[in-house]
């Protein structure tokens, strides 16, 4: 019973060492989500206002952009940025926007496109990597604090990759995966496609029932079209910076929710060893009470 006993407090010590661990790495959790939160709502008035500028100078050139024309009906190639994490330990985070990724790799298969892979995170690196599959480039280390040149870095190849001719390599089209940040509770892996960008034409009326409302008059140096080649490559960056703001954010919540299934489990099983420990200490007592009890029955029907 004594050897039992030790195994039970010595189980019970592991599990509160284990815990110790999960409810900080919650604690840390919970604080990088607030600042993953702020950090995407400082971008938002910079993207929609440089959605606005984009729009306007759209509306003013008269003819197309290679970043704004029509998907070509005969596409053979789509680049496919996929947004995991780094680290593990965050549930089932990076496996829902790699699954997410293969739904939409085999959508655009199914379509006679085949699916070029950008990677970020190293979760998605060694998946692809484990079933040998070719990568167009891939970037770790940041995923859980992305900054605005990592953001840069992706978009630069991205549109080296769209701008590129099809018969050596290009894409016609570039969608990205990532996990959508919609509360503490839910996050939500989508797909959005950054390029082309959809151009749509709207009334006042339309307009206005859509919320944009109208432009201001604009006045563009040296032409519409110069300035629309300028912004839209920066459109893009900040495309691909939001979507990294956002997983990161939705990458805090999903290990602060795990680490907290973690040190809820460890309560659980303290709870159920202690018990156990004490039902092995009361057996034991029991036994060497029953032996005195004996020992002193011998002792007194020998005298």
């Amino acid at each position: 019973m004594g050897a039992q006993l030790r195994v039970y407090r010595r189980r019970i010590r592991s599990v509160q060492a284990t815990k110790k661990i999960t409810k900080a790495m919650e604690l840390i959790a919970s604080s990088r989500i607030v600042k993953a939160q702020q950090r995407v709502d400082a971008a938002t008035p910079y993207s929609r206002e440089l959605f606005r500028a984009i729009s306007a100078a759209a509306s003013s050139t008269s003819g197309g952009h290679p970043l704004t024309n029509p998907v070509p009906a005969d596409r053979k190639r789509a680049a496919v940025l996929v947004i995991t994490a780094d680290r593990g330990l965050a549930g089932g985070y990076s496996s829902a926007a790699i699954k997410e990724g293969e739904r939409l790799t085999a959508l655009l298969l199914s379509e006679g496109v085949e699916a070029v892979p950008f990677l970020v995170g190293r979760k998605a690196l060694g998946y692809y990597r484990f079933r040998g599959r070719k990568i167009r480039a891939s970037w770790t280390g940041f995923t859980d604090q992305p900054s605005y040149a990592d953001a840069k870095a992706i978009a630069d190849e991205l549109l080296e990759a769209f701008n590129q001719p099809t018969a050596e390599g290009g894409c016609d089209e570039i969608h990205v995966v990532y996990t959508q940040f919609e509360s503490m509770v839910t996050q939500r892996p989508i797909v959005r496609r950054i390029l082309p960008l959809e151009v749509i034409e709207q009334t006042a009326e339309q307009a206005a029932a859509a919320g944009t409302g109208p432009f201001p008059l604009y006045s563009f140096e040296p032409s519409a079209g110069a300035v629309l080649d300028a912004l839209l490559p920066r459109y893009i960056e900040n495309l691909v910076y939001t979507a990294l703001l956002l997983a990161a954010a939705s990458e805090h919540a999903a290990r602060r929710r795990a680490m907290k299934a973690a040190t809820d489990n460890a309560e659980e099983i303290i709870k159920s060893l202690t018990r156990q420990a004490n039902q092995a200490r009361q057996a034991e007592i029991t036994q060497e009470i029953s032996e005195i009890v004996g020992g002193a029955d011998a002792l007194s029907a020998s005298a």
